[in-house]
């Protein structure tokens, strides 16, 4: 609607000193000049004339939890060099503690989950490769809350995904895969991992439908069809995740400790707070 008055004003004028050029009043410069001039006055007195609106916005975006955002750190030239040649500049923490805390973190996704339960309700297959499956749904979850916390978060996202492929290596190895068929899997696994991380990234950002059509392809392998299955994953991994992000980043980074809520509870909708796990100077 501002745009009417100053089209027709450039339109009215325009067409006013061509006309006259054309019979030979005043000349091609001058209509131009004129036209311009008509332009600027018409601008001057819509915006005068015109009632203009206040619009309000703002660039947060407002959620059911509103969690602060970290700042990347800002880091040196030299740690920038060193980082660019692969290599891990200086921490907040030391190393050594957090290799040890995503050893724990680790720890937790495969020793305090009821993979019973989850063979039980969602009708996967007890074997190796539904083991995995499970595991990495909860590796995953821990990525991201831990990718939340800068270069240490990030640095500890590469130990926990370390610890978990020497850990199948080794459940592999006990149950007696030979070395070539092992070299398969592995691959195989390798492959479906990052296959997954990409679909539950993409899952988690969007809604139900999403989220559930990634568990269907990674999780269930294209071969579920209970939706009542696929629904009580999506609240499963939902609830999850919102518990996961109110534990302590310090905690986290430290201990690693993680406590996961149950399959399948009352009230689903509260979070849990668990109690703050302790730690002595040395991390342990």
């Amino acid at each position: 609607m501002y745009r009417r008055p100053l089209q027709s004003a450039i339109k009215h004028g325009i067409n006013v000193t061509t006309s006259r050029a054309a019979v030979g009043k005043i000349s091609e410069r001058e209509a131009l000049a004129r036209a311009l001039l008509a332009c600027q006055l018409a601008r001057a007195s819509s915006a005068c004339t015109t009632q203009c609106r206040t619009l309000h916005f703002t660039p947060q975006l407002y959620n059911v939890k509103e969690t602060p955002q970290h700042s990347e750190e800002e880091v040196g030239a030299f740690t920038k060099l060193i980082e660019a040649m692969g290599f891990t500049g200086p921490l907040k923490y030391n190393k050594w503690k957090i290799k040890i805390a995503a050893l724990r973190m680790y720890t937790c996704c495969v020793e305090r989950i009821n993979y019973d339960d989850f063979f039980e309700r969602c009708t996967l297959p007890d074997t190796l490769n539904s083991w995995f499956l499970i595991a990495q749904l909860h590796v995953w979850m821990c990525l991201v809350r831990m990718r939340q916390e800068g270069r240490e978060g990030k640095y500890m996202c590469r130990y926990i995904v370390h610890s978990m492929w020497e850990d199948v290596e080794q459940r592999s190895k006990i149950m007696g895969i030979d070395a070539t068929h092992r070299k398969e899997s592995l691959k195989a696994m390798t492959e479906t991992f990052y296959a997954a991380i990409f679909g539950y990234d993409e899952g988690i950002l969007s809604d139900d439908r999403v989220l559930a059509a990634a568990l269907w392809r990674n999780l269930f392998n294209r071969q579920c069809e209970d939706p009542r299955q696929l629904e009580l994953m999506v609240e499963y991994v939902r609830k999850q995740m919102q518990f996961i992000d109110t534990l302590d980043a310090e905690d986290l980074l430290l201990t690693g400790e993680v406590k996961w809520r149950p399959l399948v509870e009352e009230n689903a909708q509260s979070i849990l707070k668990v109690a703050t796990p302790t730690y002595n100077d040395a991390g342990l």
